[in-house]
């Protein structure tokens, strides 16, 4: 038995929480994950997992293997990142999860820059608005807008976006432009994006002289993906409030206008997220650097 094999195979399967997920993350046939596990199992003389046809659970001393291998695998890791740091080039593959818009109007236009730096490193990108679990989904970051609410994840701060209020020319025409926020609840129809984390609509904000203020009205609209958004703003369905990048295109050509400068809310904070108890390796930490270095010049221009 190659217990160290083992030992990773183990680890992926408490994390991921079933043999097929923690098989694909490691690139193996199912059948072979499941070996590797029973082979430790033996070898050990304890039962470190519990089977059933619907889930996999942990077991008393599965869970303090698992805290205690993890520590030896992250120390292991510690010592190959330092030689590969003094030695070679970061590289290996990443998972990277990010929003429809953010990929499109921000990150993918600054990727080039990115692999002609680093072209050992290979991206696999997972472009969704939904929330993902980067241990159970085997991500290695994620970058999101927005506060940080889970306290086991690590945040790093890549920039702030600003963000418009607007409509189509011809919604504007039917609807009348509107002069100030609390007009927004006479007639006027919104187009709200919906959180797919929470199911709920994100409410209009809005800021004049330090003074914040939310419109609470029940939206025309709820959409809950950022490119379907702003397209139904271009469609004149009604009023958006997005990130000025996802909309840059359109108010240059006209299919939309922004309204209520004035009271253009503060900027949105963007993070690129990971989990704290995972080892940072030398391709995910120069990604991270190199985020923070660029993704704010992409962010408003």
């Amino acid at each position: 038995m190659d217990q160290l094999l083992a030992i990773r195979a183990f680890a992926r399967v408490v994390e991921a929480g079933n043999f097929t997920r923690a098989a694909d993350s490691l690139d193996m046939p199912n059948a072979t994950m499941s070996k590797l596990v029973q082979d430790l199992e033996a070898h050990l003389g304890v039962k470190l997992l519990q089977r059933t046809t619907r889930r996999v659970t942990v077991t008393p001393e599965g869970r303090d293997y698992y805290e205690k291998t993890t520590r030896l695998l992250a120390d292991l890791e510690d010592i190959d990142t330092g030689f590969a740091i003094a030695h070679s080039k970061p590289r290996g593959h990443l998972r990277i999860d990010i929003g429809s818009s953010t990929a499109s109007d921000v990150l993918i236009p600054a990727l080039p820059a990115f692999q002609e730096r680093f072209p050992d490193i290979r991206i696999d990108l997972g472009v969704t608005d939904r929330s993902v679990d980067l241990i159970s989904d085997s991500v290695d970051c994620v970058i999101r807008g927005g506060l940080l609410v889970d306290s086991s994840l690590v945040a790093r701060n890549i920039g702030h976006a600003n963000m418009v209020t607007c409509a189509s020319p011809s919604y504007l025409k039917r609807y009348g432009v509107p002069a100030y926020p609390e007009e927004l609840k006479n007639g006027h129809r919104l187009i709200a994006y919906v959180s797919t984390a929470t199911g709920r609509a994100i409410p209009f904000r809005f800021e004049r002289d330090g003074v914040t203020s939310e419109i609470k009205i029940e939206h025309w609209m709820g959409i809950n993906e950022s490119n379907a958004h702003v397209a139904a703003g271009e469609a004149g369905l009604g009023i958006i409030q997005t990130f000025s990048y996802c909309t840059r295109q359109a108010l240059e050509c006209g299919l939309l206008v922004e309204v209520l400068k004035e009271w253009r809310p503060s900027k949105f904070p963007f993070h690129v997220v990971y989990p704290q108890n995972r080892h940072l390796t030398h391709r995910l930490r120069v990604f991270i650097d190199w985020l923070a270095e660029e993704f704010p010049k992409h962010l408003n221009k």
